[in-house]
């Protein structure tokens, strides 16, 4: 938000002679610059609500819109002349600007100065005009549609999507408009990219069902979008577009490991107090008479008996990624890997517990607990590893 308002800040800034500058123009001179909706715009705040308006403002305003409204008619009309279908989304572009135009001055009107002199504009009728290109540039988007659908029918993807993108223009003209949801749902159909997601067991280990089961079950579903679907469960009568091979290449889980060990903590701390003494013994004194002492600080020691457990599982694959029309491999992808670890410290200790290392009191008072289990330790695994190969195949860009 700081830097928005830090961009908005500097922009104004830049802005702000532009604007003094057009502000200080005389009307006549704003009209010379050619940009009519700029001068319609700021003789509207000079003439709005004045009880005696400014007769060079009231001459610019005239000035500009009949000007305007010449230019954009006369751009349409060439267009017109041209007689190409993609024109008319610019057409009905320059007949939408002459209404908002009209729309903006037609409050002041009739118009005129403090003089009594009115100004002389000519409004033009284009509602029908406007109707006729919105017509007509639907017609334009739908039948290109169809050009693209008739395309796509034979296999073509990417037309499917450019006919979505020409129905959906439709949208600014029409909400109902011919067949035109029918033929959206169709190029939908059509243009979407089929992705199933597999897992391949090429380690030398047996795949268990419950992993394999737990690792089909990857998010994938989340990265759904308008072009593109992914599956996990092969679906009947369904083509893919896309494989994406999860290869297991490592499955492991290690014995299980118990270590006791003995080590001592030794540590300095301060205990008490002591008294400097000078060379006869006696106790020295500072300058106010005070007994001079400093702290005393002392070694101390607890031997500590630790008891550690350990197992560990590790899951490595690599993503591979096929176009499945011709069985080319789009991307090798590297290893990825997951580990799931099972550690307990159980310690107790003797001696002085002030000597205790964080870690070492960290430690007391946990006792040894029963070993996890090959299957909940490869399911922690593949828990871990799932996101990794969801955001790996989120990066993938061969998926069209």
């Amino acid at each position: 938000m700081t830097n928005l308002k830090s961009n908005l800040h500097m922009i104004a800034l830049l802005l702000a002679p532009a604007l003094l500058t057009v502000s200080c123009m005389s009307p006549e001179k704003l009209v010379e610059t050619g940009d009519y909706d700029r001068v319609i715009k700021v003789s509207i705040d000079k003439l709005a609500g004045k009880a005696k308006k400014n007769p060079r403002y009231v001459e610019a305003l005239a000035q500009a819109f009949d000007r305007a409204n010449g230019r954009d008619l006369a751009a349409a009309e060439a267009l017109r002349r041209e007689n190409r279908p993609e024109h008319w989304d610019r057409i009905l572009d320059l007949y939408q600007r002459v209404a908002r135009r009209q729309n903006a001055v037609a409050p002041l009107f009739p118009l005129a100065d403090k003089h009594g002199i009115r100004a002389e504009v000519r409004f033009v009728q284009v509602e029908e005009l406007i109707q006729e290109a919105r017509r007509n540039a639907a017609d334009y988007n739908y039948n290109r549609a169809l050009d693209l659908l008739a395309q796509a029918r034979q296999g073509d993807r990417l037309a499917a999507r450019r006919a979505y993108e020409e129905l959906t223009a439709i949208d600014r003209h029409f909400r109902d408009y011919r067949d035109k949801e029918n033929l959206k749902n169709a190029a939908l159909e059509l243009g979407v990219s089929h992705i199933l997601v597999k897992v391949r067991n090429e380690s030398h280990a047996v795949l268990p069902a419950f992993l394999e089961a737990e690792l089909r079950r990857l998010p994938v579903r989340d990265l759904d979008s308008r072009w593109r679907q992914y599956h996990t469960t092969e679906r009947s009568g369904l083509a893919y577009d896309y494989e994406v091979v999860v290869n297991m290449a490592l499955i492991d889980v290690s014995p299980e490991q118990m270590r006791e060990r003995e080590y001592e903590d030794v540590k300095e701390i301060q205990d008490g107090f002591e008294y400097v003494l000078d060379s006869r013994g006696n106790v020295m004194k500072d300058t106010a008479g005070n007994d001079i002492k400093v702290p005393r600080k002392v070694l101390v020691r607890a031997r500590v008996f630790e008891n550690w457990q350990h197992k560990a599982a590790t899951l490595q694959c690599r993503v591979d990624f096929y176009d499945t029309f011709n069985g080319r491999v789009l991307i090798e992808s590297w290893p990825v890997a997951a580990d799931a670890l099972f550690d307990n410290y159980a310690s107790t200790f003797t001696g002085d517990r002030r000597a205790l290392s964080e870690q070492s009191k960290s430690r007391l008072g946990n006792r040894p607990l029963p070993f996890p289990s090959d299957e909940a330790l490869l399911l922690q695994a593949a828990d871990h590893l799932k996101p990794v190969i969801k955001n790996r195949i989120a990066k993938a860009r061969v998926l069209s």
